[in-house]
């Protein structure tokens, strides 16, 4: 499998629950999402701006897709529901047909542009490794079944590669009839 084979596996709208667990505040959360992962219209203008900002080539388009997100949480001090939601552009760049760069125009760990390596497994598991300066992730994202993800996260700290969060969720593609 390649990069843009598993994204397009991806393709559809996925009900996730994950845990976190915050080492270093040792707190725990628990987050429920419904995530949407399509790819970009030929003419999306945002993309289009996101590819020619980067100095990607267009032909970048045809790999783009959009993923969308929206997740309840209970992380505050006073155990208060909190919303939060985004979309984030994802290109994935190959270099050979296991490895490449993925560019995202906001990270997972960390609501910035970021650039990525990636991994695939043998067994199809997709590694993506981020670098946001003071931390950095590694996300492994692999199915157990066509309609069934798992996704585990580690971040650590840069400086002295202390574990800061980890995180575990499974997400299930809702099915329309």
């Amino acid at each position: 499998m390649n990069i843009e084979e598993f994204f397009l596996k991806s393709v559809g709208e996925w009900n996730s629950m994950r845990s976190g667990h915050s080492l270093a505040f040792q707190e725990f959360d628990e987050i429920r999402s419904k995530i949407s992962i399509f790819p970009s219209e030929r003419n999306d203008s945002r993309v289009i701006k996101f590819l020619k900002d980067n100095l990607i080539t267009t032909n970048a388009v045809n790999k783009a897709f959009l993923i969308n997100w929206e997740a309840k949480t209970e992380w505050s001090e006073e155990d208060q529901k909190e919303n939060s939601s985004g979309e984030t552009i994802v290109v994935p760049i190959e270099m050979s047909k296991t490895e490449g760069k993925i560019v995202r125009s906001v990270g997972y760990t960390e609501a910035v542009q970021v650039v990525s390596s990636y991994k695939i497994l043998n067994d199809g598991t997709l590694i993506i490794y981020s670098d946001y300066g003071h931390t950095c992730t590694e996300e492994r994202i692999w199915f157990v079944s066509n309609n069934l993800r798992s996704r585990s996260s580690v971040t650590r700290a840069i400086d002295s590669l202390a574990i800061l969060q980890t995180s575990y969720a499974s997400e299930i593609r809702s099915i329309k009839k």
